[in-house]
């Protein structure tokens, strides 16, 4: 579509007419701290708040205050099972089966919970193959979990990054690298969309090529979770985690989802970290030895749910339930599509900044997110767009993330940031 974009404000008036999601930019807040109305880009690092949160969180705060101790079992939402309302909406964001997802811990530890049961190396076999320029804190988890078996990391760990000069990994390199580690590789642990470029991965085949070594395969999914459609159960996924903060919406530091395929639910050998909340619930309360975990991602879980965590979280998912991943999916490629298209024609009319877009063209292989290299100006054209009330992000060393939510932003949105664009680079 984009031979059809128009940078005017009346042509993106009418593609928000057209919008079949228009209406749920309404259930959410958008930040007031500036002068001008904010164009709020940062979904990729704190999504909104939906106008529901405070209600959903108020309720358990009264019956918290109503019933104390009892909650757990009289609440209106009784909190002993309550990350169970979650489960189905969550599966169908993660394109798995119920008995495939959970919510519970934050990101990182689910990482490290999940690789104490899935890297389990060997004196042969225990490489673990992953993305140049990872975010920061799978690189920590990588890294001291093979520390922690004895191996060092510089011998344990592959990255696989963007050839000289480029900015983007191909997919190629990817599977050649995965190949050529062959029966030494333990694990393949990606990111599924890149939290720098905003190249989203092909999982698939990521997860096909490492299964034809024997390897198991793994994913975080912090820039992928209501960003990107999921079919994890059918691409036979292992193990994933992420985040609920940024696409999805649910609170600072919110809740994290784990995913654990089927074909893992009734292997009681895994080892793993117990806790009592992933023991036998029929049983949990008999407070006795030996732990028997839920079959299921449930079995991964260690403490009482976080209820009010819980409570944003399934405010979101509750809208995230209503509109559908494949229409967020489809407004997501019109809408970083115009915002490609706005780009680039500013950019072909100054002589001021060369903006080079490093995300993928290709709107398949990206979320909702461009990363704009901006030769010339760089930061200073950043802080520019942030004192007209664009809510963007710098990412060193000379990166601008724009990440435009299918759920709350609109058409318009995107030709206002053109419109500071263009003041920036004056």
């Amino acid at each position: 579509m984009s031979n059809s974009y128009q940078n005017n404000l009346a042509f993106a008036q009418n593609m928000d007419k057209e919008d079949p999601l228009r209406k749920f930019r309404a259930e959410f807040l958008f930040p007031t701290f500036h002068e001008n109305e904010v164009v709020y880009f940062t979904g990729n690092s704190l999504g909104l708040q939906p106008r529901q949160t405070a209600k959903y969180i108020q309720q358990e705060l009264d019956d918290w205050a109503k019933w104390g101790v009892e909650g757990h079992f009289e609440a209106k939402n009784p909190w002993y099972s309550y990350h169970e309302l979650l489960t189905e909406k969550l599966a169908k964001i993660a394109g798995a089966k119920p008995i495939e997802v959970v919510v519970t811990h934050s990101l990182t530890t689910n990482l490290h919970l999940l690789m104490v049961s899935f890297y389990r190396p060997t004196e042969t076999r225990y490489k673990i193959i992953c993305e140049a320029k990872a975010f920061p804190s799978d690189q920590y988890a990588l890294a001291s979990q093979v520390a922690f078996h004895g191996i060092d990391p510089a011998d344990g760990i592959i990255e696989v990054g963007p050839r000289a000069g480029e900015h983007l990994i191909r997919e190629e390199d990817i599977l050649s690298a995965i190949e050529e580690a062959g029966d030494e590789l333990a694990l393949v642990m990606f990111g599924g969309v890149n939290y720098y470029t905003g190249q989203f991965f092909d999982l698939e085949k990521i997860t096909t090529a490492g299964h034809a070594q024997g390897a198991i395969v793994g994913f975080d999914l912090a820039h992928a979770a209501g960003n990107v459609e999921l079919k994890l159960h059918d691409w036979q996924v292992d193990f994933a985690a992420w985040c609920s903060y940024k696409y999805l919406n649910s609170s600072p530091g919110g809740v994290s989802g784990l995913f654990v395929h089927e074909k893992h639910a009734h292997n009681k050998a895994l080892p793993r970290f117990a806790g009592w909340w992933g023991h036998d619930k029929s049983v949990r309360f008999k407070m006795e030895k030996n732990f028997q975990p839920i079959p299921g991602a449930e079995g991964w879980q260690l403490s009482n749910a976080p209820v009010l965590g819980m409570a944003a979280h399934r405010a979101a998912l509750d809208l995230f339930d209503k509109a559908g991943m494949t229409a967020v999916s489809k407004k997501r490629e019109l809408l970083t599509g115009y915002l490609e298209f706005i780009i680039t024609d500013i950019s072909s009319n100054t002589s001021k900044v060369d903006f080079e877009i490093i995300t993928p063209k290709d709107p398949s292989k990206r979320g909702s997110q461009l990363s704009i290299l901006a030769h010339g100006q760089g930061k200073k054209l950043f802080e520019a767009l942030s004192a007209q009330g664009v809510v963007a992000d710098w990412r060193e060393p000379n990166v601008i993330r724009v990440a435009p939510a299918p759920l709350y932003n609109s058409f318009e949105d995107v030709y206002r940031f053109g419109l500071a664009l263009k003041n920036a680079i004056q």
